[in-house]
């Protein structure tokens, strides 16, 4: 049939993403552990497919930054180091200072006669934040982590601009692989994670970019300090 191969390719694209992106979650709850090995097999194995969607995938991951590849030894979950945290953590701010520009100077995906549909995506963000909150005061780093990442996903969508928004996604993916071998060695993590993205949100939605400026600046100054001192054991 002439629609056969293109269904064929979107089902193993189809895989090859679900693959990574149960990886992804492996790595951020710590099953998955830095410097861990493993093998193509041995992942193909453990879900049950064929290894061109799991080989697929794992160098989809080694792009991101989150497994390397070794020619000999299959892959391994990458290791950061502190100093690394604060780079990345330097990026992401850069990242959302444009964002905040164009917001400035009205080159964004919402404007003042786009009102309605501004509100609405602000609205739905809003109530990412608040579930995010709501695990980061209960110290459920996991539930907190997924919320955080749609959060911020789809605050960036609002910006209409992809590539801002999927760099953005994938530094935020990177920070959290990096600061969560550190956050699962405390026993409580109540009052010590991020809960303003309420805040956040409400200073955007006043076209507030200094306050929202102020808000990620102590966020990332709180967030630098606990790892750090993590790490330092």
């Amino acid at each position: 049939m002439p629609g056969s191969p293109g269904n064929g390719s979107v089902t193993r694209s189809t895989l090859r993403q679900q693959i990574a992106e149960a990886l992804r979650d492996e790595v951020l709850a710590g099953r998955l552990k830095p410097g861990q090995e493993f093998t193509v097999k041995e992942i193909a194995d453990q879900y049950g497919v064929s290894a061109t969607p799991v080989r697929e995938a794992l160098v989809d991951l080694s792009a991101q930054g989150l497994l390397e590849a070794d020619q000999h030894r299959g892959f391994r979950v990458h290791e950061y180091s502190v100093e690394d945290y604060r780079g990345i953590l330097e990026a992401r701010r850069l990242v959302t200072d444009g964002m905040f520009l164009a917001l400035d100077d009205g080159h964004m995906g919402y404007r003042d006669n786009d009102d309605a549909r501004s509100a609405a995506v602000l609205a739905g963000v809003r109530r990412r934040g608040e579930e995010a909150q709501r695990a980061a005061a209960a110290g459920d780093v996991t539930v907190l982590i997924g919320y955080d990442l749609r959060f911020w996903k789809e605050l960036g969508n609002l910006f209409g601009n992809p590539y801002l928004t999927d760099f953005l996604h994938r530094l935020r993916v990177q920070s959290w692989v990096c600061a969560v071998q550190h956050l699962r060695r405390m026993t409580d993590l109540r009052g010590h994670l991020w809960a303003g993205h309420t805040e956040l949100v409400d200073a955007l939605a006043r076209r507030d970019t200094t306050e929202a400026r102020v808000i990620i600046a102590s966020y990332n100054a709180d967030s630098l300090a606990l790892i750090e001192r993590l790490a330092a054991g």
